[in-house]
């Protein structure tokens, strides 16, 4: 795993006299002792059906998914378009998970990519440790936390979300008591159904979202760029919903995929993929291959010539002059497959525009382009037999 970067030495002047935010402490510290008492007590006491468990992973699910592909995908990142009925949904389930409106959350995300790691700027920055970026930034008023909605004017358009905003804290009651006792009352195991899917439901979802902020900064791999902390985890994939390739994410925020290989865990892909289909979602965005492979080979190359400069002086000196040689080989490849890339975009572009392009010349384009990503992928296979021998 590479290394993570060091954090400053000393506390940051910003962390210095910040004041506890009580309401925000209390709830944190309440739920998670129910989660950790009143739960296994009431299931020791009573036992709990299992409606009551069903009920806790549809409300879970839900809260995750309008987290994921709701606040984050649709509206931090503009990564799709959703149907009014989706967005709704969204706003109930999302009001539910309770991790403050859309407005709030989308604009404290915006500036955590705009500031990644700047440990004044970004809200949760994980130069700061992990428990400032998994829950700390949230129980201090902070300076780097401070609400600035200055960043969100499309989303201050959107009058569901003017809506939820305005009315947070009756949608969260509402939400959070109402729909887990109705639920309960339905199944017949009432109280069963709200310490599961109520108050376990609340307190599981909040740090399977929390470790995005946290591990996800600390703990895996960064195949895209080494310029930020963020990480892909396929452990973290999984409790997080397909979050967890963060690396991804934060080199192409705009794509709505995280996991952008066809067998990476990322149901809430799946899930706005699938919805296209009827309707609900369109206009996905998504990342050129082009891009994703360019990205891949320029870390490789970072690595690969970080190893080689690194060669003993004792190495055999032939054997390290023919590893520069195919070195500069490959790199000077590499270059003359973007610029071609670039040519070739450019020319499409330009009969585009011009709207005379016929179904034969897009093909052509297409067909360039998509040899050059094969070249790429046959170049990211020779660096990597280059790197074991560096090795």
């Amino acid at each position: 795993m590479p290394s993570r970067p060091t954090a400053p030495s000393s506390a940051s002047p910003a962390a210095v006299g910040a004041p506890p935010i009580w309401t925000n402490i209390i709830l944190f510290s309440l739920t998670f002792l129910a989660a950790a008492v009143l739960v296994p007590w009431y299931g020791f006491t009573h036992g709990f059906s299992v409606a009551a468990w069903a009920l806790f992973g549809v409300f879970l699910i839900g809260n995750e998914m309008s987290i994921t592909a709701g606040y984050h995908r649709l509206w931090a990142h503009r990564t799709y378009d959703a149907h009014w009925s989706l967005r709704l949904l969204f706003v109930i389930l999302g009001s539910m998970a309770l991790q403050n409106s859309a407005w709030a959350w989308c604009s404290g995300h915006r500036r955590h990519h705009l500031n990644v790691d700047d440990v004044e700027r970004d809200p949760y920055s994980a130069l700061r440790g992990f428990w400032f970026s998994h829950i700390g930034w949230m129980v201090r008023e902070y300076p780097s936390g401070r609400e600035d909605f200055s960043n969100i004017p499309d989303l201050k358009r959107d009058r569901l979300l003017a809506f939820q905003h305005r009315h947070y804290v009756p949608l969260v009651l509402v939400t959070n008591l109402g729909l887990p006792l109705l639920a309960g009352w339905l199944v017949g195991d009432l109280w069963g159904t709200f310490f599961l899917a109520g108050v376990l439901r609340l307190v599981v979802s909040h740090h399977f979202t929390f470790f995005i902020n946290s591990l996800a900064h600390m703990w895996g791999e960064r195949p895209y760029t080494e310029e930020n902390t963020a990480r892909d985890n396929p452990v973290l994939a999984v409790l997080t919903f397909g979050e967890g390739y963060h690396n991804f994410h934060h080199n192409f925020a705009h794509d709505y995929r995280n996991g952008v290989r066809w067998w990476q865990w990322d149901p809430t892909k799946w899930l706005i993929a699938s919805l296209q289909w009827v309707g609900l979602t369109r206009r996905l965005k998504r990342t050129p291959v082009f891009h994703i492979q360019r990205a891949l080979l320029a870390m490789q190359f970072t690595r690969a010539q970080r190893k080689l400069a690194s060669l003993p002086a004792a190495a055999a000196a032939t054997r390290v002059s023919e590893l520069r040689q195919r070195m500069a080989h490959e790199y000077d490849s590499f270059l003359a497959a973007v610029a071609e890339w670039a040519k070739v975009k450019e020319q499409w572009l330009e009969e585009k525009k011009r709207a005379v392009i016929e179904h034969w010349e897009h093909a052509s384009f297409q067909q360039q382009l998509k040899e050059l990503e094969r070249r790429l992928r046959l170049q990211r296979r020779r660096l990597r037999l280059l790197q074991s021998q560096l090795a």
